[in-house]
């Protein structure tokens, strides 16, 4: 019966498959799997009842995809059942892909936005390769984009491409830490990172601040790529404007020194593989131990 309403939810019938699972705990009201099954369904099921309120297709899939982090959190409190985690996988990220090729065959095929959502469903369902195409042609059309840029990173290591894996949650924290969603990241590189950088006690937005810290520290963020000269400039006139925020106590501090470090660490990168002075990266690694003296010597050591 369990097996029954699992392959229920798969084929987005909530209904019956809570009505399976009710009879089921008739037979055996002390099975685990029952009657945690149970709780997942009517879960979605609350949610699919919400969903139908919802008129836009737009809206009706970013529904789906916005219920997922609360039904991961709300599994994490309770024991597990794989076979139905992955059938109400199916239902969401099926139900939710649906929706957003629909609006991609009726709209403009390069819409990032689109192809973003399409991309992340591809990859709730399990299906990495056509995440990785769809978040290619998502980034393609915004290359600077943060959110974009970490999904497609994450979607790299989930086919195993660890290099560009590497590079590109190295660029997406360096674009804009902030609007990345750790929540979405299913990869295990981004969260083992996560949770070491969480032992240290950060959280929430001063935890996305520290994550490339500790992703360079613990060589996580090891793939680099040289910059281009405005990239250089815009580099240097960032730093500029970050220790001048933290001269001026404009800003929280909490949140502006990990990413002056971070981009400290860009900077000296960028020195070393341009074949500059030593001078210039001693001067550099100087702030950095006047900034904060424990990840100075991390760094050097």
């Amino acid at each position: 019966m369990l097996d029954q309403a699992c392959a229920l939810v798969s084929e987005r019938d909530l209904a019956s498959a809570v009505e399976v699972l009710e009879r089921a705990l008739q037979v055996d009201f002390d099975d685990p799997d029952v009657i945690t099954s149970l709780k997942y369904v009517k879960f979605w099921h609350e949610r699919e009842r919400q969903l139908a309120g919802i008129g836009h297709e737009f809206e009706r899939g970013q529904f789906l995809l916005d219920q997922w982090p609360l039904f991961d959190a709300f599994v994490r409190r309770m024991a597990r059942c794989e076979p139905c985690i992955q059938a109400i996988r199916r239902f969401v990220f099926g139900t939710a892909l649906d929706l957003f090729d629909t609006l991609l065959r009726e709209s403009d095929a390069h819409d990032p936005e689109l192809l973003l959502r399409i991309g992340r469903c591809h990859k709730g369902l399990g299906a990495y390769d056509s995440a990785v195409t769809y978040l290619e042609a998502a980034a393609a059309e915004r290359p600077s984009d943060a959110e974009v840029t970490a999904e497609l990173a994450d979607a790299y290591a989930l086919t195993n491409d660890v290099p560009a894996a590497k590079a590109f949650f190295r660029e997406a924290f360096f674009l804009d830490p902030q609007r990345v969603h750790l929540q979405v990241l299913e990869s295990q590189m981004i969260q083992a990172l996560t949770e070491k950088a969480a032992e240290f006690g950060h959280e929430s937005d001063e935890l996305l601040e520290w994550l490339p810290v500790y992703g360079v520290l613990y060589g996580v963020f090891n793939v680099k790529r040289e910059l281009r000269s405005i990239e250089y400039g815009k580099l240097k006139q960032s730093i500029y404007s970050l220790e001048r925020e933290l001269r001026d106590g404009r800003s929280r501090r909490e949140l502006v020194e990990p990413r002056l470090i971070n981009r400290y660490f860009w900077l000296i990168d960028h020195l070393i593989a341009a074949g500059d002075d030593a001078a210039k990266v001693d001067e550099v690694l100087l702030k950095l131990r006047a900034l904060n003296d424990r990840v100075y010597r991390l760094y050097t050591n």
